[in-house]
């Protein structure tokens, strides 16, 4: 008998497109929710991690979370706007500062203080950026570099207020403490929060019209002008930003410290540190100044326990050689090597005409 084929009735779509299509957003979604997945996954294994950890190696792990912090915070800027900040340790130093004063001469809680810290490391970021940021290239760089040693030499001339030259103590005993020391579980997750609340908020920048608007700033500033955005309020918005989670890392770093002094609080060293985390992650990124923070210091920590005497010296030749190799960072390298299927490290060398 012959068989007979269904017709599809009118008004009815076959399924198989339908299926495509969900199996199409399924992916889609999986797509975008995978990041936030993998963030989760990490920030638990960090949390499991304390409890594997001893003194010295929790204390370790806790400047990596510093350090993971301070590259994003940079990477705000320097990454997705092109602004190379080389004055950024001067709200480091702000936040420190900002913490020691509170806490000293007014008698706050470290809580307190630390928000403190932030709001006026932004408010600072914000003054100086509204002139600095008219500047481009090394003008802007040089510029921002001279506000940190100017800021250096006004703490270091402010002995009644931050103690001067001879620094300044926190009070975190007896009676005179407005907050009890934290101690190295208490650090190892204040600072793992602040590396936390950097990325989370790069990715966010990374993924609205704000970022887009940055990189478009990075790329052409005159075509983004003309193009309707307000180049100089996202500039400084940015910069307010980086500054703002600088603060915090600095009122916090103060605290693990007790006592402070102008020279560690704003040595250029710190920003000097940013800036090579970005570059070697890849700027402009998420995860390039995560992963550029935490091997860094792991190769320097290595290095600093096994080459006591070269380390330094070591140090830098691998860094001279990985911005040789990978000029463009390594999350860039890697993603555009899945694109075009070259992975030849002498091929980018020449790619990029080094």
């Amino acid at each position: 008998m012959p068989t007979s084929t269904r017709v599809p009735e009118q008004g009815m779509t076959p399924e198989a497109p339908e299926h495509s299509a969900t199996a199409t957003t399924r992916r889609e979604q999986a797509r975008r929710l995978s990041p936030w997945a993998l963030g989760l996954v990490t920030l638990l294994a960090a949390l499991a991690l304390q409890g594997q950890l001893y003194s010295g190696q929790e204390r370790t792990v806790a400047t990596i979370f510093m350090f993971v912090a301070l590259a994003e915070a940079w990477n705000l800027i320097g990454g997705f706007a092109g602004y190379a900040s080389f004055g950024q340790v001067v709200f480091f130093g702000v936040g420190g500062y900002c913490t020691a004063v509170a806490m000293s001469h007014w008698h706050f809680s470290f809580w307190v203080a630390l928000l403190l810290s932030g709001l006026v490391a932004a408010a600072f970021a914000t003054l100086i950026g509204i002139p600095l940021l008219r500047l481009k290239g090394h003008y802007f760089a040089v510029a921002t570099l001279g506000v940190a040693e100017g800021m250096r030499e006004i703490v270091t001339n402010l002995p009644d207020l931050t103690g001067g030259g001879a620094g300044i103590t926190l009070p975190t005993v007896g009676s005179n403490a407005t907050t009890a020391y934290l101690g190295n579980d208490g650090f190892y997750l204040l600072f793992l929060a602040l590396a936390a609340m950097s990325v989370l908020v790069a990715a966010l920048v990374a993924r609205n019209k704000f970022g887009y608007a940055l990189r478009a700033i990075n790329q052409d500033e005159d075509a983004a002008a003309a193009m309707g955005i307000n180049t100089t309020r996202a500039k400084v918005v940015a910069f307010a930003l980086s500054g703002f989670i600088t603060g915090l890392v600095g009122a916090s770093y103060a605290f693990q410290q007790v006592t402070i002094f102008p020279e560690r609080l704003f040595d250029v060293d710190i920003t000097v540190l940013m800036i090579i985390m970005v570059v070697i992650g890849g700027s402009g990124t998420v995860l390039g100044p995560l992963l550029g923070a935490v091997a860094l210091q792991l190769l320097s920590e290595f290095l600093r326990q096994n080459f006591t005497d070269l380390h330094t010296f070591i140090l830098g030749g691998i860094i001279v050689v990985a911005v040789i190799l990978l000029p463009q960072g390594l999350v860039n390298y890697v993603r555009e090597a899945r694109h075009t299927k070259e992975y030849s490290l002498l091929g980018n060398v020449r790619r990029y005409r080094l």
